[in-house]
């Protein structure tokens, strides 16, 4: 995995890796300390938590035990919205991470409105908490609302997606507003894996199905967040970048899409 190459610039001049590992519904503890330091040891450079997934200790201890240099890996977490203040809260993930910054912030999902916890995100990348800052869950119409009144922008606004969430209107959204679309769930929870044109696919390219789904979106530019706890799937899923799908294959994983093309970054919402 050349990781030095494999990274997507920011509107603010920072950039991203555009393969990274998700822990989300990983326990904290040794699960999660092994698949941190497994993805970092086979090359990941990115690792994505948040607070609301209560294992930001262990994401920290996995990144100490793989010996990776902090300043090598790109750490993201999330600031958990039922809570009031996003400066107290990055501090204290800070703490349980052992670190002293994070690489993106992001509002989880837009609990209480859009705009509310966005002035207390720039004021913790002010400070030097986070050195980029953005939005998780976020339609265009919600992106819209925190540009109009930011001093700052959001740089990335994470969002399902995948070829049956294929949401042509908000990565076009994005691309208009200088906000890199990242994907959660790339895989779609798994359910993708058996599909039977991404089957086909993997079959003629010789690849797995997870890579093909992860190639549909990196062939993008698209960031992925990709989730597992086993050494050798975490490996495999990195490996998407000495391959590419043709147009053809492209088209057909686009036609999946039951999303309509949406510009929602949720079929309903979860809170």
């Amino acid at each position: 995995m050349d990781v030095a190459a494999n990274r997507r610039s920011l509107a603010d001049g920072n950039s991203i890796p555009l393969v990274g590992l998700g822990v989300w519904q990983v326990p904290d503890g040794p699960e999660c300390v092994n698949a941190v330091r497994a993805a970092l040891e086979v090359g990941y450079r990115h690792i994505d938590t948040a607070q609301a997934y209560g294992n930001e200790r262990s994401v920290g201890q996995g990144l100490r035990d793989s010996g990776v240099p902090r300043d090598e890996v790109f750490i993201t977490t999330k600031f958990y919205p039922a809570r009031r203040d996003p400066v107290a809260e990055i501090e204290r993930s800070l703490q349980r991470l052992g670190i002293d910054h994070v690489d993106l912030y992001i509002i989880h999902w837009p609990q209480g409105g859009p705009t509310w916890a966005w002035p207390a995100m720039e004021r913790a990348r002010e400070q030097g908490y986070a050195r980029s800052i953005g939005v998780s869950n976020f339609d265009a119409g919600e992106l819209d609302q925190v540009i109009a009144g930011a001093s700052v922008a959001p740089v990335v606004d994470q969002v399902q997606f995948n070829p049956s969430a294929y949401r042509k209107a908000i990565l076009e959204a994005c691309a208009e507003r200088g906000v890199a679309l990242e994907a959660y769930s790339p895989l779609g929870t798994g359910a993708q894996l058996g599909d039977p044109v991404v089957v086909a696919i993997a079959d003629r390219r010789g690849r797995s199905p997870a890579q093909v789904l992860l190639r549909w979106s990196v062939q993008r530019g698209i960031p992925v967040i990709t989730k597992s706890i086993h050494r050798d799937r975490i490996a495999e899923n990195a490996q998407v970048f000495d391959f590419e799908l043709s147009a053809a294959d492209m088209e057909e994983l686009d036609a999946l899409d039951r999303s309509g093309g949406t510009q929602a970054a949720l079929e309903r919402k979860w809170w």
